[in-house]
């Protein structure tokens, strides 16, 4: 259902003056926040850097060609030379060319490990900039309800300020007629003076508000819509919304992205300790080499073995030290694991709090305005005080002022839960960014 702030309170906010066509969305001003934030634009970046390196992991699979050309002089002095009658030392034009193909045939399955760990690595920071829209969302909602909760409380202190000076008109209008006392004059002045100032305080804040606004969402806050409540997308309990969070929320999916990563590299480091097989191709031409005049060419094709024996344990530390990798990532997944129930938790207290508390809310402001509706006519008999006139009028406009901040309240509540479980971009159909994509979807 939608929630029509301050419908009993206000009939019409001050946006709906004449000259407005249209009013900007919820959805449109989050729609904008993801497309041009600076985090959200730098988690995209980074993601598609990593991205990259897997392209450079595959590059294993293919075969590497190597072109080398040289020309310079050479010196020789070999027993070639030296059989040469008076040629020890030969000095010579030296030309070389050579093309040398070569294809990885097994490595220890390094190549395959570390498309795999880059791959998740992708992934994690997928996840990372899936998080990074959902908590500008959230951030951007919270600008978005502020300017729309300031408007109305400038709203409700200007209609405080009518209210006094109505009031202070009848006690100068008592007054001139004989009637009034100067103490109630200088009383009645006083209040209205509070009520401007509480008026231009109000004022500020908005100013604050739309200027917070336009640092988040980057655009001005110009005729702001009152959103549709996000009730629906609320799950019945606690435990359910705990369940979707676990199973959905982006922070949760980078950790264990990150303990995939991990684990690969821990297969990579033992690829060290396997043979490695390449087949080579190769093909050379060469002029005046060593001395001797000539051509010198050859081709090969040729199966090649190449196996460390020692290296002085450094292949066994790395495999210890991704080993640790390892369980730290999973101690990470596991903190993060208990802050995304922490926070479905808090959010979800936040909401039941400002629901058990509204329907209170919502009483002050009916015995509260019936109270002064009883002052007013009681004080025209003179059976009140100017005192508790102003003090009547003073309760409505606390107690009003206390419901519009509980109705606020509660819409950015619902709108934490849906952060707190990873979807709040789909509650306000905002699509996330192309590079929250998983690489699996590629």
């Amino acid at each position: 259902m939608k929630i029509k702030l301050l419908a009993v309170i206000i009939p019409s906010l001050c946006l709906s003056a004449a000259g407005i066509v249209s009013a900007a969305t919820l959805q449109e001003a989050v729609g904008t926040t993801i497309k041009t934030n600076p985090d959200v634009l730098a988690a995209s970046n980074e993601r598609n850097a990593v991205f990259e390196e897997v392209k450079q992991a595959r590059a294993g699979y293919f075969p590497t060609l190597d072109l080398a050309i040289g020309t310079g002089w050479e010196s020789s002095d070999n027993p070639t030379t030296r059989a040469r009658k008076g040629h020890e030392n030969v000095h010579m034009n030296r030309d070389e060319a050579s093309l040398n193909l070569r294809q990885m045939i097994f490595d220890g399955m390094a190549t395959k490990n570390e498309v795999r760990r880059q791959s998740a690595r992708t992934d994690s920071r997928a996840y990372s900039v899936y998080g990074a829209s959902e908590n500008t969302a959230l951030e951007a909602v919270d600008a978005y309800l502020n300017v729309l909760r300031q408007q109305s409380l400038v709203d409700l202190a200007s209609t405080n300020l009518d209210a006094h000076e109505r009031t202070h008109d009848q006690i100068t209008l008592r007054s001139d007629r004989g009637v009034g006392r100067k103490a109630d004059m200088d009383q009645s002045q006083g209040r209205v003076a509070l009520a401007k100032a509480n008026l231009i305080a109000e004022q500020s804040n908005l100013r604050d508000a739309e200027t917070n606004y336009l640092r988040v969402v980057g655009d001005t806050a110009e005729s702001l819509s009152d959103p549709e409540s996000p009730r629906s997308f609320i799950p019945e309990t606690v435990d359910d919304a705990i369940g979707l969070a676990l199973g959905n929320h982006p922070t949760l999916k980078s950790a264990e992205s990150d303990v995939e990563s991990a684990y690969a590299q821990h297969e990579t480091a033992a690829s060290p300790f396997y043979p490695r097989i390449d087949f080579e191709l190769g093909a050379t031409a060469d002029n005046d080499l060593d001395g001797v005049n000539g051509h010198n060419n050859d081709v090969t094709a040729m199966f090649r073995l190449r196996y460390n024996l020692f290296n002085g344990g450094k292949d066994k530390a790395r495999r210890q030290e991704t080993a640790h990798l390892i369980n730290q990532s999973t101690e990470i997944r596991n903190n993060t694991h208990r802050q995304v129930e922490q926070s479905v938790r808090l959010s979800w207290n936040a909401l039941q709090t400002v629901d058990n508390q509204m329907s209170f809310f919502e009483l002050h402001v009916d015995s509260s305005e019936k109270s002064r509706d009883a002052y007013r006519q009681q004080f025209g008999l003179g059976q009140r005080t100017l005192l508790d006139l102003l003090d009547s009028e003073n309760e409505v406009f606390v107690s009003r002022q206390a419901l519009v901040n509980a109705q606020y309240d509660q819409f950015f509540a619902m709108y934490r839960i849906l952060n707190s479980m990873g979807s709040l971009l789909q509650s306000i159909d905002v699509a996330l960014p192309e590079a929250a994509v998983v690489t699996a979807s590629n």
